[in-house]
């Protein structure tokens, strides 16, 4: 047997083992990483093209499909214009045809709920953002999400809307939950809401969720001890970390290893049943000092099941990661635009591209009609 075939054949062990999360059986290890796909109507309605986009990865051999971020209340959460949405019956059920479209193939879905907050480019419902501070988020808005200039400088929360805005996350759990998603996962990456809190320069506060990495987690902690309590008993429930983010992909946590240890392990004792890091690069260090990965750290730190996202459509580096033992999951993003199979290329030994068709991106990161032809 060729060094090449055996190396195919301990991929197959590894990525089409099944696996569970929060009590969901995958039939594999591979998943579906969020993407904006901004495809939904006006009014965050999903459509039968969502539905056919979804399930043609589902039926390409993904065994867990991550929907692109889904706003979850119908105030300031919403970052793009139409971005679907779970923040009203109305859209839930608009995603229960989705679901079922991707349940009929054999896999798993779980919602990403994601919270905007300053980094909103995209809201019919309010025109001002808010944010941890009254400071706005570096660089300039996506002219491909139909943005353009630089980010406003958000309205600092208060205390009250803090509480509003956890119960949002609940409520569009319950409505996940509803429309029969296996699963949410919690969007605490790539510079939204969740993270601008957790981020030093775009937190100045300087009440109990400011300052300290603990005070600065506190939001995280609490939006996924509220969802767990309204439906971790029913569905899986985990939250995506980053320390990179769509308008600062330099970003890294000052405080090193430090702060991903009391990151990684105060988000493990709320009970959250997974965690999904994403970086750039999956396999690069972490930190410019050395040292492991983000995966590996929050393996390390919380001891959870960890989805691992960044640049891992190679199989190579996908089984390396796996065998690891760092991540149980791979989640390919850009990989998967390019070729909707990767999970079936993979396990027939066929070639692999990671450069997603050219439409794709422009000029808006809609679902095109090439991706649709199952």
């Amino acid at each position: 047997m060729s060094d090449l075939a055996g190396r195919r054949r301990t991929t197959d062990e590894l990525l089409f083992t099944p696996y569970s999360i929060g009590g969901v059986g995958l039939r594999n290890r591979a998943a579906l990483s969020p993407m904006t796909r901004i495809s939904a109507t006006e009014t965050g309605l999903v459509t039968h093209r969502n539905a056919r986009y979804y399930r043609g990865f589902a039926r390409g051999g993904f065994g867990l499909i991550i929907t692109e971020g889904v706003y979850p209340d119908a105030e300031y959460s919403q970052g793009y214009l139409h971005q679907p949405g779970l923040a009203t019956s109305a859209q839930a059920d608009a995603w229960r045809p989705v679901v079922g479209a991707v349940h009929a193939e054999g896999s798993a879905m779980f919602a990403q709920l994601m919270h905007a907050g300053a980094q909103s480019q995209g809201n019919r419902h309010r025109r001002e953002t808010v944010g941890p501070s009254a400071v706005a988020p570096k660089g300039e808005q996506l002219a491909f999400y139909r943005g353009h200039g630089p980010y406003p400088t958000p309205r600092a929360l208060d205390a009250r809307e803090i509480v509003t805005i956890r119960r949002g996350f609940a409520d569009a759990a319950r409505r996940a939950q509803a429309a029969g998603f296996d699963g949410v996962e919690v969007h605490g990456a790539n510079g939204y809401l969740i993270d601008q809190f957790l981020t030093d320069y775009l937190n100045r506060r300087d009440d109990e969720y400011g300052g300290s990495v603990e005070n600065r987690l506190r939001l995280a902690v609490e939006v996924v001890d509220e969802v767990l309590q309204a439906v971790g008993s029913e569905i899986a429930v985990g939250i995506r970390i980053s320390q990179s983010k769509v308008s600062d992909y330099e970003h890294r946590w000052a405080g090193g290893e430090e702060d991903a240890e009391i990151i990684f392990s105060a988000l493990a004792r709320t009970g959250v049943h997974f965690l999904h890091t994403t970086e750039y690069r999956a396999l690069q260090p972490a930190f410019a000092s050395g040292g492991a990965t983000l995966a590996g750290l929050a393996k390390k730190f919380s001891g959870l099941p960890v989805i691992v996202n960044g640049h891992l459509h190679d199989p190579k580096d996908a089984l390396f990661i796996l065998e690891s033992g760092t991540a149980d999951v791979v989640a390919i993003g850009a990989g998967a635009l390019a070729q909707r199979d990767w999970p079936q290329r993979v396990r027939s030994g066929l070639e692999i591209s990671g450069e997603p068709h050219p439409d794709t991106f422009r000029p808006l990161a809609d679902i095109k009609d090439w991706e649709l032809d199952l």
